[in-house]
């Protein structure tokens, strides 16, 4: 297929103006650059990606590539023209157009647009749009303790916190600004536990529209007084058990 010019635009009303490329919060910008960058690169090499040229061009917020021959986008774009359900997509494109998906949904004056000169309409996700995955039934909304460290906090639109687990991989976190404004703890690239509400996939083991609760303190030290009462507390209760071992066996119905 012919190398195509892809445009991804953005029309986003909520700051209380037009969103121009001569005028855009930063933060929107940083998000909406990361989103198309994922968008393209769908699962290819990031460095395949990293080297594509862009132009920022009117009409809204909007950016032009330079041609690209990647079958597996283009075909996922053809998809997306003629349906709303997102099952066959790359998992990052997938992600990115749930995400604006929401986005278009919880704010009707932002709409998304991508065209292209092989695609007879462009595809528009807005507000009336409903692109969504068939699989529903593989998410479950759950509430969860995690471990991680904080590497962005903050946002001038969207509230949210940058989470490294320790698998390598980073969440993201929306909350209230009182949350963080009320936080007397400085957190930023240091280790934490926090408490989120999430979709959770129990198929993929991942989360999605993740919300921060709270952060948790938690003290991984030992308090040798309280750790000794215990054993105290143990050793007494064991006193007349001449062999615990054999005891637990008993209990279990592994007896000889």
């Amino acid at each position: 297929m012919e190398a195509q010019r892809i445009t991804i635009s953005l029309h986003d009303e909520s700051a209380g103006y037009e969103v121009t490329p001569s005028r855009v919060p930063i933060a929107l910008l940083r998000a909406f650059a990361s989103d198309v960058h994922d968008f393209l690169r769908g699962e290819g090499a990031a460095r395949e990606a990293a080297g594509l040229e862009v132009a920022i061009i009117e009409g809204s917020l909007g950016i032009l590539t330079a041609p690209i021959s990647d079958p597996g986008l283009l075909a996922d774009l053809r998809h997306l023209s003629q349906s709303e359900s997102i099952d066959s997509l790359s998992r990052s494109r997938r992600l990115v157009v749930e995400g604006w998906q929401k986005a278009a949904k919880s704010a009707r004056h932002v709409v998304y647009k991508i065209s292209a000169p092989m695609l007879s309409k462009p595809v528009v996700i807005s507000a009336a749009s409903d692109f969504r995955a068939d699989d529903a039934d593989q998410w479950v909304r759950v509430e969860r303790y995690v471990r991680g460290e904080i590497e962005d906090l903050g946002g001038s639109t969207r509230t949210n916190a940058h989470i490294r687990l320790p698998d390598g991989k980073l969440l993201k976190v929306y909350t209230d600004r009182a949350v963080l404004r009320d936080d007397k703890v400085n957190r930023l690239y240091k280790p934490a536990m926090v408490r989120i509400a999430a979709d959770y996939n129990v198929a993929t083991r991942e989360y999605r529209n993740a919300r921060l609760i709270e952060f948790v303190e938690h003290d991984t030290r030992v308090d040798e007084k309280e750790l000794e009462r215990l054993f105290q507390r143990g050793a007494k209760a064991w006193r007349d058990v001449p062999d615990a071992a054999e005891w637990v066996e008993n209990l279990r119905g592994n007896r000889p």
